[in-house]
């Protein structure tokens, strides 16, 4: 293991060491890389702030969040289901080729079909139409008044330069399909990518025929993953690197203190939350044989009242984290503080549960854990295993780097894994559409990784999608987390903070969402 360490320290400090700084360039260094470089091929916010550098949406956010035209000046209904909305003139790809609603409509089929992981984002949309050469028409198969905000992560591509180079359709990372997309990339956004090395670092350079205003002064971001923490510390206050997210909890105050660099903290929107196989007549990794524990909801309660989620605040998380009982929190449209109450941390409570259903002495069965996606993401999951140990689950983790975590895990080749989400909308509808509705192959709950099906939920769902009175709609959603958590659909853990480190000359705007846009950024 050692070995192995030392090695990765050795090609971090060799990929450091080749990209020297310059006064406009900024050196981040992330635990993890993207896993690729196409903008349809994986629905994680690592991988779309990493592509949204480079690609854009129709409809934009800014600072705040708040949403701005992007490549669409405007938008507006012309029916309860259609939406009008009129693109940007003027705008060209990074290869020259001019931006026309051609493009969008390549964009909206390329995202729904084979292998695409932004399924979810269109699966309610009937069909794009060209009005003409820069106004298309977006029709829902209901009324869909947040269109706009769904598509705010929906990265417009090239129809020419797809269909030139053989990537009309998403690298599936479910199969390990790769395809030009993968390694270059052709959008309209403020940086072109300049350079690619998938886990060692990619380069991005600024767009100076950008249609927009980048309002830092950064011409050049290098990104380089640094796994390790100790590393990725040492970088930041050796001055190898500008930037590293996130920072080792354990070392929020020796940046602090360094005179060199500083730490950034901020509530992030993201939830951490377990789930589990609620679909196989048999568990894919379990020596419970015949039968899937998970089907019966007294387990589900059981592992969730084992769940010591104020001992993982305390310890692990060294108090950065807020404990929830919602797969949504607090700044996400809908949420409703009335429900956000765990059941209570019982070992002895779930214990007599594992009884009644059938498994006095517990089972064991297969956990799979991201090691370098979210905060303490491993050690989360040792504490869980610890948990369950006590009321006599053995779990036999199974933690690894999200190359090749999210692939496995995403084929719902798993019994029970760890997953975390912010609402791409910030608004309550994305993770019941994603998270909680019944899975079927249109891209509604794409995410359900554990299939949770609900019908009384999927049908709120989609009242909710389309509910204009805001009373109406909040109660609906109510009623849905309501019954979702009574089923024990999922085991929500916590909300996580933000931790960048960033060195005291480099200024940066530090999103909600974890995204890191590179036009906010400035070296003094």
């Amino acid at each position: 293991m050692k070995l192995k360490q030392s090695s990765a320290a050795l090609l971090v400090a060799a990929a450091l060491a080749t990209g020297a700084a310059s006064a406009q360039t900024v050196r981040i260094g992330n635990q993890g890389d993207a896993l690729s470089m196409d903008p349809h091929s994986l629905n994680e916010s690592l991988q779309l702030t990493v592509t949204g550098n480079v690609y854009e949406p129709l409809v934009a956010r800014d600072r705040n969040l708040k949403l701005v035209p992007g490549l669409a000046t405007s938008w507006k209904q012309t029916s309860p289901t259609v939406w009008r909305f009129e693109l940007r003139k003027g705008v060209e790809f990074h290869d020259g080729t001019p931006f026309t609603a051609d493009d969008v409509l390549f964009t909206f089929a390329r995202a729904a079909g084979e292998g695409s992981d932004m399924k979810s984002y269109v699966n309610d949309v009937k069909d794009v139409r060209k009005v003409d050469s820069h106004t298309v028409d977006v029709e829902t198969k209901g009324p869909f008044p947040i269109l706009p905000d769904v598509l705010s992560l929906l990265y417009v591509m090239s129809k020419k330069w797809c269909e030139d180079n053989q990537a009309t359709r998403p690298v599936d990372r479910r199969k390990g399909i790769e395809n030009a997309a993968s390694f270059r990339a052709n959008g309209t956004g403020p940086f072109r990518l300049r350079e690619r090395q998938p886990n060692v670092r990619t380069t991005f350079q600024r767009n100076g025929n950008y249609w927009g205003k980048i309002e830092g002064n950064v011409s050049t971001v290098e990104y380089t993953p640094i796994g390790n923490d100790s590393t990725r510390v040492a970088a930041l206050l050796s001055g190898q690197v500008d930037v590293i997210e996130p920072v080792p909890l354990q070392d929020v105050a020796r940046i602090n203190s360094s005179g060199k660099s500083k730490v950034m903290q901020g509530p992030e929107l993201r939830t951490i939350f377990l789930g589990m196989d609620q679909k196989r007549d048999e568990l894919l990794y379990s020596n419970v044989k015949g039968k899937n524990p998970f089907k019966d909801k007294r387990v589900r309660q059981a592992f969730y009242q084992a769940i010591d989620i104020q001992g993982i605040q305390r310890t692990v998380m060294r108090g950065a984290s807020a404990p929830t009982a919602l797969m949504v929190g607090p700044g996400i449209n809908g949420f409703d503080a009335s429900l956000n109450t765990r059941l209570p941390y019982d070992p002895e409570a779930s214990k007599k549960l594992l009884a009644e259903a059938g498994y006095p002495n517990g089972f064991e069965v297969a956990m799979n854990c991201p090691n370098d996606r979210y905060v303490n993401d491993g050690n989360i999951c040792q504490a869980v295993a610890a948990n369950l140990a006590r009321v006599g689950v053995k779990i036999n983790l199974q933690a690894e780097t999200k190359g090749t975590y999210f692939p496995k895990i995403l084929r719902r080749d798993t019994s029970f894994y760890m997953l975390g989400w912010t609402p791409g909308t910030y608004d309550s509808h994305n993770a019941l559409n994603a998270l909680m509705r019944c899975v079927d192959d249109s891209g509604s709950g794409q995410f359900n990784l554990g299939s949770y099906c609900n019908p009384k939920v999927d049908e709120l769902t989609k009242q909710i999608q389309s509910e204009t009175d805001k009373a109406k709609r909040d109660a609906m959603i109510r009623e849905a987390f309501k019954l979702h958590s009574d089923d024990i659909g999922h085991l929500p853990l916590h909300q996580q903070a933000l931790a960048w480190g960033v060195a005291n000359n480099v200024t940066l705007a530090q999103l909600a969402d974890n995204f890191m846009p590179f036009r906010y950024m400035s070296v003094k």
